[in-house]
């Protein structure tokens, strides 16, 4: 688990770090009226450039501009999540969120009058469903429902809304619910925005329960897979102890499953009546936007909208914890503890002073948590998060232990570093730091439209001023170290929920029969009277840019004579500098050890810890990383302390000191995160299995150090081996302001030999061919997760028009002929994907995959259709149009920019190309039909030899099944990633 922040979205730069008090009794909103009438606020010094509207129904706009790309950000919130829901239909808001997809009685029917008489039966017999007890009764009616919905599904048309919003080139489209919001979400070219309106207005007038229960099964499906989850489990544990009589901890938002096969059509409904109303939602639009056009139009789709009245659910006040609630969870994954403590919510002063304090503790370079545990190696791995919700909130601690180290040590490392908070125990300089940190994450999250557009969401959904969230850093400013200190006592004491998550077999887990489901009518072939009207409507043309990678990348060199290419910041006075040497893991197996190494090490000069401090003091992040072919070293920060950073950076380079404990606990930790890493689920299919999938036992992944192997290194020579890579071949890439500052900065901070070595020749590796093999692996689990692997042609630059097209027609995304097919028609999988994947090297060769993850008893049918799929191209010519257009708006509105301008070019350079290929792609997709697609799905897809592999629970997998699709190898897991068997510990008894 990575470092979370939750409110970061929320923090705004500032330009002072304090603020008095007349600075507080300043007027910072400004109210508006525009040519039109639109009434609107602005804040003053807000970078987001926020204009908030409120429609006369109540409903809220939030626009915001960022002209970077030409694409914008959509969200459409509601105020209502699973806090909302009936205790007795959890789950609730979240299923209501997978149907709002499904169209309206314009959109997604042939004739609405007719289906909706199918449709009202459907929700009788539910309902019927819901009150008896009986299991042969409730068998009846299911296969009455499915008899009625498969008649009824011969008048709809599935898709219709993910057909639309994908032919406008939309990007991400999907939604979700959490405890007090359903949002939905579209990152739209911004000449799409009418089209766009004109879908989403008729898309939230009204709801339409069609194709229910094969939907039904694919929200089950997702349940399934919170059951595999064992850290969605162990974080419902420390819910369901801080909040024993709320709803954020009584119910989760996938809901309870007995509640999940007893639906109540009629109770979505009500549900849908009640919050899904203009005065409890917003429109939140962010990137390239007209403010008075954009607000017009936003008012014209949703004006109309009735207003109701809404009331909020409230619920009785938490009782203090007053003694420390232990609680246990089972699962097959490595172990861990989370550590939590409950505090008052969103807008309160508890947040204030827990966000400080969180970051004291862990803020990824120099919290107490950092340097204490992470640092000194007293854990495998620690840091801390707060999340803060309406009502409540919380502060979570985690860890991760050693190997030879239990939970319960864990824990108390963790409260040890809560103590010195308590006790004062940090640096004064801290809270500064801390801050000035927030600041430059925040400089960075607002460069980014879809960043503002997430901030503006929280503010909505919490009731929150914009104004609060302009002013949090200012206050937290002014919070004094003695304030934290005495905050901390009163707060941090035996009040807090501790969750263990061991390894062993769940008791828990809901084992489900697989019902039998005829798969429904898609009608593809069909459209309706909506979108026929839709498709007429024309937008403004909106032209592809293309990169002259030649022009955009500029050339300098130190006085050393090292290259260096740079792209000048024109947002902002961040920046970011890499050394970067063409050589990896693929030419010096000890380089990533070394690097890894290195962050356990101090100078001549500074302890391992200070060194992490000065950095931190600087607002300088380091990092050393190497991959399989090149590695890297880097700087990122702001620009004045450039040179500071380079002249640290240096220092620890030229002087690092060699720290024979430090390197002990180091490779401790290496095998521990081995042993963790192949509990994990994830990490044995797309890692091991597909690695050996690919090359069998000769591959990078099986080429690592033995145990003995790595005790046996002399750490001196890894020390040695990073001072040495300076003396190699190298480039820079520089990204900001100032390059003949940033080139004078290193030269005087960082110099090199003139006859530079050249690099260790590679370790090449071969890809076999594919087919007739099966590789399993046994795991415990509830679903099964299956990938089809088959090796194609090598990269070949005139396919990647017909990839991208291929890709968008056929397997990704919602309106994809696989979704439809195995989801959509015949409820087979909650997760399904094909793709032809192209290789990222020239004289590599391509790959296609498909992905299943199901319950274990569907997986039969699942391969079944999924073989036939990938034998037989389903042909859609309207299909197929949708997909062309959404292929190509996406490269018209597409803009390479910033730093990636930089590594888009290295990307296409390994492929053997120095262009940018999008022109030529556009030009072909242009002209290419469904016969052209037909033609490389046979050349390329069809008929390809497959290696199949799969995990899952071998008591429940059909291993019959499996073997007709090849030989089947049940594989070790210590043999895929070539570790050595734990040698077992002998018990006295």
């Amino acid at each position: 688990m990575k470092k979370i922040y939750y409110p970061l979205f929320a923090f705004l730069f500032i330009l002072a770090t304090a603020c008095n008090n007349d600075k507080k009794e300043e007027k910072t909103s400004e109210n508006h009226t525009d040519e039109a009438g639109f009434n609107y606020v602005t804040y003053a010094n807000d970078p987001t450039g926020l204009r908030l509207y409120t429609l006369d129904n109540g409903l809220k706009v939030y626009l915001s501009k960022n002209e970077e790309e030409p694409k914008i950000q959509t969200l459409i919130a509601v105020r209502a999540g699973s806090t909302y829901d009936p205790a007795d239909n959890t789950g609730l808001a979240h299923y209501l969120e997978h149907m709002v997809f499904k169209g309206t009685g314009e959109i997604g029917t042939q004739d609405w009058k007719k289906e909706k008489v199918l449709l009202d039966e459907i929700s009788n017999l539910y309902e019927e469903h819901k009150s008896t007890s009986n299991p042969e009764e409730k068998k009846k009616i299911y296969r009455k429902i499915d008899s009625v919905s498969q008649e009824a599904s011969k008048l709809s048309i599935a898709n219709e809304y993910d057909k639309m919003v994908s032919s406008l080139g939309s990007e991400g489209t999907n939604a979700f619910t959490s405890s007090e919001e359903t949002v939905y979400v579209n990152k739209i070219p911004s000449n799409e925005l009418d089209r766009w309106l004109e879908v989403e207005s008729e898309r939230f007038s009204e709801l339409v329960l069609r194709l229910f229960h094969t939907e039904l099964e694919a929200v089950y499906e997702e349940f399934n897979r919170g059951q595999d989850s064992d850290g969605r489990k162990q974080y419902q544990a420390v819910l369901e102890g801080l909040f024993p009589n709320h709803p954020y901890g009584t119910q989760t938002t996938i809901g309870e499953s007995e509640h999940l096969k007893n639906p109540s059509m009629e109770a979505i409904h009500n549900y849908f009546n009640t919050y899904y109303v203009p005065n409890n939602m917003a429109v939140i639009l962010s990137g390239d936007l007209d403010f008075d056009s954009t607000i017009q139009k936003v008012n014209d789709a949703f004006g109309s909208y009735e207003e109701k009245e809404v009331n909020h659910p409230s619920f009785p006040e938490a009782e203090p914890i007053a003694a420390p609630i232990e609680k246990e969870v089972f699962g097959p994954t490595s172990e861990s503890v989370y550590l939590a403590y409950r505090t008052n919510g969103v807008g309160s002063e508890d947040q204030k002073k827990v966000v400080l304090i969180d970051y004291i503790l862990a803020n990824s370079q120099a919290g107490l948590i950092d340097l204490n545990l992470n640092q000194q190696q007293k854990v495998q791995r620690a840091s801390s998060f707060t999340n803060f919700d309406k009502d409540y909130g919380f502060h979570l601690l985690y860890g991760m232990p050693k190997a030879d180290q239990s939970l319960e040590e864990v824990k108390d490392l963790l409260i040890g570093e809560v103590e010195k908070i308590k006790s004062g125990d940090f640096e004064d300089w801290l809270i500064e730091a801390v801050i000035n940190d927030l600041k430059l994450s925040q400089i960075r999250q607002y460069e980014n439209a879809s960043a503002v557009a997430y901030a503006h969401l929280d503010a909505f959904i919490n009731f929150q001023n914009w104004e609060e969230n302009l002013e949090f850093l200012d206050e937290l400013a002014t919070i004094s170290k003695q304030e934290l200190v005495d905050f901390a006592n009163a707060h941090y004491k035996d009040n807090y929920v501790a969750v263990y998550k061991r390894q062993g077999e769940d008791p828990n887990i809901a084992k489900v029969e697989n019902p039998e489901i005829t798969p429904i009518q898609l009608n593809r072939d069909k459209e309706s009277d909506f979108v026929a009207e839709f498709n007429k409507i024309e937008s403004p043309d909106l032209q592809p840019q293309f990169v002259d990678y030649k022009e955009a990348i500029k050339k300098s060199e130190t006085e050393s004579g090292l290259p260096v290419s740079y792209i000048l910041n024109e947002n902002n006075d961040l920046f970011n500098l890499y050394f970067i040497f063409d050589m990896g893991q693929d030419n010096d197996k000890e380089l990533a050890l070394a690097a890894g190494y290195l962050d356990y090490l101090g100078t001549d000069k500074y302890t391992p810890e200070e060194v992490k401090q000065e950095f931190y003091k600087l607002g300088i992040n380091y990092f050393v990383n190497s991959g399989t072919d090149r590695t890297y070293v880097g700087l990122s920060g702001l620009k004045e302390n450039l040179p500071e950073g380079m002249k640290l950076l240096n220092h620890l380079w030229e002087n690092a000191t060699v720290n024979e404990e430090a390197y002990d606990k180091y490779v401790d930790q290496i095998l521990k995160g081995r042993q963790d890493g192949k509990t994990q689920k994830g990490n044995i299919l797309f890692n091991g299995l597909m690695n050996y999938g690919k090359y069998g036992e000769d591959s990078r992944l099986r080429n690592i150090y033995t145990a003995s192997e790595l005790q046996e290194k002399n750490p001196a020579d890894l020390v040695q081996k990073l001072k040495d890579m300076r003396n190699y071949k190298q480039r820079i890439f520089y990204y900001g302001k100032d390059v003949e500052n940033a080139v004078a900065a290193l030269d005087e901070n960082y110099k090199v030999q003139n006859d530079l070595k050249d690099y260790p020749e590679a370790k090449t590796y071969t890809e076999k061919e594919t087919g007739g093999n099966v590789y399993f692996v046994d795991y415990d689990m509830v679903q099964s997760e299956m990938l089809f692997l088959a090796k194609g042609e090598d990269f070949d630059a005139e396919k990647m028009a017909a990839t991208s097209l291929f890709n968008t027609y056929f397997g990704s995304g919602l309106s994809s002929i696989v979704f439809q097919e195995i989801r959509e028609s015949k409820s087979l999988a909650y997760s399904a994907y094909s793709s032809y994947q192209t290789a990222s090297e020239v004289n590599k060769p391509n790959y296609v995959m498909a992905y299943i993850g199901t319950q274990a008893n569907k997986m039969p049918q699942a391969v079944e259709a999924m073989m036939e799929l990938m034998t037989n191209m389903p042909e859609a010519e309207e299909q197929f149009q949708s997909a062309k257009e959404a292929a190509l708006k996406k490269i018209a509105a597409e803009r390479i920019t910033k730093t990636s301008i930089f590594w888009s070019y290295e990307s296409l350079k390994k492929r053997g190309l120095d262009k940018d290929m999008r022109k030529e792609m556009y030009e072909t997709i242009q002209d290419m039909s469904l016969a052209d697609l037909k033609t490389f799905f046979n050349e390329n897809i069809k008929g390809q030899n497959y290696n199949v592999l799969v995990i899952g629970d071998r008591e429940e997998v059909d291993m019959n099944a499996l073997s007709k699709l090849g030989e089947v190898q049940e594989m070790d897991i210590d043999f895929l990633f070539n570790y050595e068997k734990e040698v077992p510990v002998e018990v006295e008894m």
